[in-house]
């Protein structure tokens, strides 16, 4: 499994958390980040929670107020990854007793993994 990006957005289009695993320019990953968020933000509840963007499939979760999207290989598993989701969120529940947004804004540095 191949993950090439990883943040999370408010319901706004905030960006809360951003963790990158591939090299990209400033430029690039703030066009990146905005285009995905539009994209993910723009879709209706019952709509699937994968997307093909470019050239890695966008996979995304969303959990109170934020939405947790990773962007993965086009040959990987998207189950997998919402598993992945899924397991980060419950360790950030256990961490932060519950967490909502305000937690990672106060503790951005203990969110990232």
């Amino acid at each position: 499994m191949s993950i090439k990006y990883f943040f999370l957005v408010s319901r706004q289009g905030k960006l809360r958390l951003c963790k990158w695993y591939t090299t990209l320019s400033p430029k690039q990953k703030q066009s990146t980040i905005k285009h995905v968020s539009q994209l993910v933000l723009a879709r209706k509840p019952k709509q699937c929670n994968f997307i093909e963007h470019n050239d890695c499939k966008v996979v995304y979760r969303k959990y109170a107020s934020l939405f947790f999207i990773a962007a993965i290989g086009l040959d990987d598993n998207e189950l997998v990854m919402l598993e992945i989701i899924h397991r980060y969120v419950e360790v950030l529940d256990r961490f932060f007793g519950n967490v909502c947004e305000l937690d990672l804004i106060f503790n951005f540095q203990r969110a990232y993994f």
